[in-house]
């Protein structure tokens, strides 16, 4: 098996959502529950994805569970492995987005990792590095009040830098507007600033699209199922 796609979920449910998202893209995807045995035979397919447990466990074992999931999509061929987060960003200061952010970021050998939870079809949009829930900032919807991990800041660049080992950019709207090759160029100087990780704006499903192209050819990123859906997008434009 050769995967073109591999991603790490850190819940069941989730994994379910972005599953269906890249079958219904046009992905063969296969959904396992837990890191599948090695000696386990699946069927072909185009995109896998190993659902964890991982969201409110302590981060320490976030990291390794997600790090032996990646390992093994790697070892399966996975050119992009996607770490899939909830489209909420639910988090707490102490983890765990950042710390397998950072540890699946280091294993692929990548100095930056796009990231962004926007789905709009589902009414999640980032603007600015802020995380809308339809019209209202994350912090003023209902979905603030997490009962595990509370969201009281909409603001991901620093949510996510209280979390994460390295400093965190932003690739804003009117960069995602000039398409791919504008992204993947914010990317590169970010890096050179010494960015590990960029929230990404992301208002119109367009929007993931060029994310997705952007990221194609990079190892790892971080997202819900929307930015597996410009992933998937990507990939079927290439045939």
């Amino acid at each position: 098996m050769s995967l073109a796609l591999g991603c790490v979920a850190d819940d069941y449910t989730g994994a379910s959502d972005l599953a269906n998202t890249l079958t219904k893209a046009g992905l063969r995807t296969i959904q396992t529950i837990g890191v599948p045995a090695d000696d386990r035979a699946l069927p072909e397919a185009d995109a896998v994805v190993v659902a964890l447990k991982s969201r409110s466990i302590l981060a320490e074992q976030a990291v390794t569970r997600s790090r032996e999931a990646e390992g093994w999509l790697r070892a399966r061929g996975a050119a992009h492995v996607m770490f899939k987060v909830c489209s909420t960003f639910d988090s707490t200061d102490a983890g765990n987005i950042g710390p397998v952010m950072d540890a699946l970021r280091e294993a692929a050998g990548e100095p930056i990792a796009l990231v962004t939870p926007a789905f709009p079809e589902t009414g999640r949009s980032v603007y600015q590095g802020n995380l809308f829930v339809g019209a209202v900032p994350l912090n003023e919807s209902p979905l603030k009040d997490h009962p595990l991990n509370p969201m009281r800041d909409a603001n991901l660049v620093r949510v996510l830098a209280r979390q994460s080992a390295g400093p965190v950019g932003l690739v804003d709207t009117a960069t995602v507007a000039r398409g791919a090759e504008a992204v993947a160029a914010r990317l590169d100087a970010l890096a050179a600033e010494g960015k590990r990780a960029a929230i990404a704006d992301a208002i119109f499903d367009s929007d993931l699209e060029v994310l997705g192209r952007a990221i194609l050819t990079k190892r790892f990123s971080v997202g819900a199922s929307g930015l597996g859906l410009g992933l998937a997008r990507a990939l079927v434009a290439d045939g």
